[in-house]
């Protein structure tokens, strides 16, 4: 199953349940939103889970492009993306969790053909301020899928103040042989779903009260569980990524994990520009920077001479079909190669600078703030030039 089929697959099964699909927005925050991109499918989503109607009604179903920079240091193994697509669903006070697992539960073995025997599931095991998930454990017990519980890993919150509640998550086995040990244990167990029963608020002083109304909020990464329907070793071996495997290794030699990081970043880039920022030196444009700059400082460690120019067009327009996005491939590589142009020079006034008879021993805090006040020159630029 393609990730098409699977992304059809999905929206039709929660239709049939009575769900609204709602169009996905793009990385871009409304104006005002203290985060600089989305980050998940239930932020565009929060006035709604703290009780405004939705016009579409209470039960939702969507697909929503997301980017995270927290997990930017793990791109490169088998299961980080940088830019990434959420399907979610959502209750606004409709029904509750056993009956959003039992589906949950329902699509992934009749509706994608996941053997039962291949699932784990964790929920919330309580604490002091919140009792043990049982509806959810006596749901996971009645279907015969083994429960591990948990108390921080199954406790979801956004941020310190705000909406929160028990989560259940559920975990495929992606490992060879039959399952072994717990999701906790072993991280061969993959995590592919989460549902949040979103009930509680928690304020300022770290108490707990209750929500407006309960909500059920889950989300479900398109790539990862692709890529172990498909049977691939990682998410960069899921068809969303053939093109890239087909053409990056001819222009580039590098090595399986800078060959994932060299791929995200430069997918993320396009789909970042072609949701309209440009790079800068804050903000979402110094996130689109930094992607660049990364991809660079890989390429450049291993050849001098590779550069964004080679990047085919077929690429640049895969991405930007699949976020359907309009900006012309043309326009992309043009800003790309202005950022590539202006990162060389920065890198040779870096190493003019660096040569001075101050910098040649180790450097302080204080080098560093005086490096990037002064000049320009970012601690991970400083720290490359001088392992080069």
């Amino acid at each position: 199953m393609n990730t098409e089929q699977l992304v059809r697959t999905f929206v039709e099964y929660y239709q049939e349940r009575g769900h609204r699909r709602i169009v996905g927005s793009t990385l871009l925050p409304p104006p005002g939103d203290p985060v600089l991109f989305t980050t998940s499918g239930m932020h565009p989503l929060t006035p709604y889970l703290e009780g405004r109607p939705h016009p579409l009604g209470s039960r939702l179903v969507n697909v929503q492009r997301c980017l995270r920079t927290t997990d930017l240091e793990e791109v490169g193994d088998t299961t980080h993306l940088t830019v990434f697509e959420m399907l979610g669903t959502w209750s606004l006070g409709d029904y509750g969790g056993p009956l959003s697992l039992d589906w949950g539960y329902g699509l992934l073995t009749e509706g994608l053909g996941v053997d039962r025997s291949l699932l784990h599931a964790t929920v919330f095991a309580g604490d002091s301020q919140c009792e043990r998930d049982i509806p959810s454990l006596q749901l996971w017990e009645d279907r015969g899928v083994p429960v591990e519980l948990t108390v921080e890993d199954n406790w979801w919150s956004n941020g310190t103040v705000g909406p929160c509640g028990p989560d259940s998550e559920i975990f495929l086995w992606s490992g060879e042989g039959p399952p072994r040990s717990t999701p906790t244990e072993d991280d061969r167990w993959v995590e592919v779903w989460n549902h949040v029963m979103m009930r509680h608020r928690r304020r300022e002083d770290g108490s707990l009260v209750p929500l407006p109304q309960p909500n059920i909020d889950t989300g479900l990464g398109l790539e990862r569980l692709a890529s172990l329907l498909q049977g691939k070793s990682s998410v960069f071996a899921c068809d969303l990524f053939d093109p890239w495997r087909r053409l990056v290794p001819p222009l580039w030699q590098l090595d399986e994990p800078a060959l994932r990081l060299v791929c995200d970043h430069l997918r993320s880039a396009i789909v970042v520009l072609g949701d309209g920022v440009r790079p800068a030196n804050t903000g979402q444009g110094y996130v689109l920077r930094r992607l660049v700059r990364r991809v660079l400082t890989v390429l450049w460690r291993e050849d001098s001479s590779y550069g964004l120019g080679d990047l085919p067009d077929e690429l640049v327009r895969h991405a930007l079909d699949h976020f359907r996005q309009d900006m012309p491939p043309a326009d992309v590589l043009r800003v790309l190669l202005d950022e590539e142009h202006r990162f060389e020079r920065l890198m040779e006034r870096g190493r003019q600078v660096l040569a001075r008879p101050r910098f040649r021993g180790r450097l302080t805090e204080e080098d560093f703030h005086y490096l990037h006040d002064t000049h320009g020159l970012p601690r991970d630029l400083i720290t490359g030039l001088r392992r080069g």
